[in-house]
């Protein structure tokens, strides 16, 4: 048996060195990590960027978006409609009953019964309330909306982040 011949036993495996404990062995003083800059300090943290500003502290904190191009209706429940006892319903003739702003869209929602016929024409309906005018003998006719295919965005160029 020759020196070359020596091998390690199956399975066995070699301590790992154990560094930074003072002048007497390897792996004294420095450590083996060279000297100074910054891999020879302590461990950056994660996220870190040289000083430059973190990308997470660039992104907003928020979660989500607001909308700039969200529809709002006007909601005018079957009950209120019913009150007016007007055959004939209109946005204009809500505007004029104070149930709708003057350029509000109007949704009907179905809230309350409907005894007479009423004939009404707005910008959107619930399933309930088209069921229940029809029910009760009237029509429901969809106004065209004031744009095309999206109404213009609200707020400014600083807000929708």
């Amino acid at each position: 048996m020759k020196l070359h011949d020596l091998k390690p036993n199956e399975g066995s495996s070699k301590r790992k060195r154990i560094v930074g404990r003072g002048i007497a062995g390897k792996g004294g003083k420095t450590a083996g990590r060279g000297t100074k800059g910054q891999k020879a300090r302590r461990q950056i943290p994660a996220g870190f960027e040289g000083g430059q500003l973190p990308i997470l502290e660039r992104i907003p904190k928020l979660k989500g978006f607001t909308n700039p191009f969200r529809v709002e209706y006007t909601p005018v429940n079957i009950d209120a409609v019913a009150a007016l006892g007007i055959a004939e319903i209109t946005p204009a003739v809500l505007v004029a009953n104070g149930l709708a702003g003057k350029k509000d869209l109007v949704k009907i929602l179905g809230r309350g019964t409907l005894s007479a016929k009423l004939n009404v024409s707005a910008h959107a309906f619930s399933a309930s309330a088209k069921e229940a005018i029809e029910a009760a003998g009237g029509t429901t006719t969809q106004v065209a909306l004031p744009f095309a295919v999206r109404p213009p965005a609200a707020g400014n160029q600083h807000q929708n982040r």
